[in-house]
């Protein structure tokens, strides 16, 4: 203990008396401890908190009531969403000393199925990056192979699942921050349909983007978590309540769109991926050539509408309200040196980018015509999902980097993006598990559902999760 403890074996585990709430969490601690000096996967460990919050569980219990799925499961919190009391950093110097002083929707709903917190993880600042590098406090490493990136923004919540330090756990995905780590680091990551979580309380990055979603070390762990934070919150008016029944068929159809395996794919990737067919046919699934044929604009048009929410979001930290405050001898001064001092470099590039495709003169240009393409993108997803019940993708196009690697060339890290960001766009739900491994890296392979039928991908993911084992 832990042993690749799933969220359902450690609930019938305490709820059976077999081994406490309090065991578990001094488990993980412990393990936490043993690891993370190597890894960095945790800013903050909420060690004494999570030890009181496992003892009530066990009051409970020595009481005769019964236990929710969730109740004393101990889980990792990436450190762009608010626990009220905490620190809050979202990686960044500009917000070193910020603590928390609410909590955010899906921390409120959480606490009430009893779960517990052991602490926040690292992320690439603001979740702007691919490899967890950009963090203002240094990297989070691969539990897989040290030398290598776990991949990003949600890189400290994938590794902390990946290495055994918490079961479960939170992240944030704009682009692909829970998927391409998820893949990284051998785990799986959920991304929920734009809107069907609450983003109260969560750091905006690109406010039509970001969406919280889950980890854990099956589709079943990552789907026990969805359904504990879905629902609609009244602070988050893009939040919604969906009522969704799942269809059962005999078969369902696949789609595998061309354009998302063509040049700058690992071949070997795209090998492993197309030997997962095999299995799959076996229960119940049939693949189908499909066509997305403005998915090779969703980079560009990603980052044009990305940064421009940035410029928008970011504007708030000015030394003023929520962050650190540098002197200078005028207000403009004292923006401009916070400023500065506070963000680091990816931050201040996406900013600058931002800024300039809304600035007068270019907004026609550049965000308009990035707004029209993401309607054209959204659209041919529709069209697809008239054939198809899913649609199969890489996750990434390439195994886990080393460190170092792509930080000299913005544009390569960007790249790695390349084949979740279409369903950000489109605000499609997705999900990556892993595929196998190529020289001991883990690759994942990704499924994306139409937009609501969160339950229906899910269901279907688990399907190829057990064809897989």
């Amino acid at each position: 203990m832990p042993v690749l403890s799933t969220i359902r074996d450690l609930h019938e585990k305490i709820e059976t008396k077999k081994i406490s709430a309090r065991e578990v969490v001094d488990s993980y601690l412990k393990t936490l401890e043993e690891k993370d000096q190597n890894i960095s996967a945790f800013l903050h460990i909420f060690d004494s908190r999570a030890r009181e919050e496992a003892e009530r569980v066990d009051a409970k219990i020595a009481g005769g009531s019964a236990l929710g799925l969730l109740e004393g499961i101990p889980l990792a919190v990436k450190d762009n969403i608010l626990i009220k009391g905490e620190r809050a950093t979202a990686a960044s110097r500009i917000l070193a000393e910020y603590t928390a002083a609410y909590d955010a929707h899906v921390i409120e709903k959480l606490k009430k199925e009893g779960s517990i917190f052991l602490g926040k993880t690292n992320l690439d600042e603001f979740a702007m990056g691919s490899s967890t590098e950009n963090s203002a406090f240094g990297p989070t490493k691969n539990p897989h192979d040290l030398s290598r990136v776990p991949g990003g923004s949600s890189g400290g919540s994938a590794a902390a699942v990946a290495s055994q330090m918490a079961p479960g756990a939170l992240g944030s995905d704009t682009g692909g921050s829970i998927r391409q780590p998820a893949s990284f680091c051998g785990v799986v990551g959920f991304k929920p349909s734009y809107g069907r979580v609450s983003r109260s309380g969560l750091m905006a990055m690109a406010s039509s983007l970001d969406q919280i979603g889950t980890f854990g070390n099956s589709v079943e762990d990552a789907e026990i978590l969805f359904r504990a934070i879905e629902g609609r919150d009244p602070l988050d008016m893009t939040s919604v309540e969906v009522k969704e029944e799942v269809p059962i068929k005999n078969e369902y159809r696949i789609g595998v769109p061309e354009e998302f395996f063509a040049s700058g794919l690992d071949p070997r990737i795209k090998t492993l991926i197309e030997k997962t067919y095999t299995k799959a046919e076996g229960h119940g699934f049939r693949f189908v050539p499909v066509h997305v044929p403005n998915a090779s604009y969703a980079l560009a048009c990603y980052y044009i509408i990305m940064p421009a929410e940035v410029s928008s979001n970011l504007a708030r930290f000015d030394g003023i309200r929520y962050s650190s405050r540098s002197g200078g001898d005028t207000l403009f001064d004292v923006y401009k040196n916070t400023r500065e001092e506070g963000f680091g470099t990816e931050v201040k590039r996406r900013i600058a980018i931002g800024t300039y495709v809304l600035s007068h003169g270019y907004y026609d240009a550049y965000y308009l015509q990035a707004q029209r393409v993401r309607t054209l993108i959204t659209k041919d997803f529709e069209e697809v999902f008239k054939k198809v019940d899913v649609i199969v993708t890489p996750t990434a196009p390439n195994l886990p980097f080393k460190f170092g690697e792509k930080t000299e060339n913005p544009l390569s890290m960007y790249l790695e993006d390349v084949y979740t960001v279409p369903v950000n766009l489109a605000g499609l739900p997705a999900i990556s598990i892993p595929a196998g491994v190529i020289d001991t890296l883990p690759v994942g392979i990704q499924f994306i559902g139409k937009r609501f039928h969160d339950y229906e991908l899910l269901w279907c993911a688990r399907q190829y999760e057990t064809a897989l084992s």
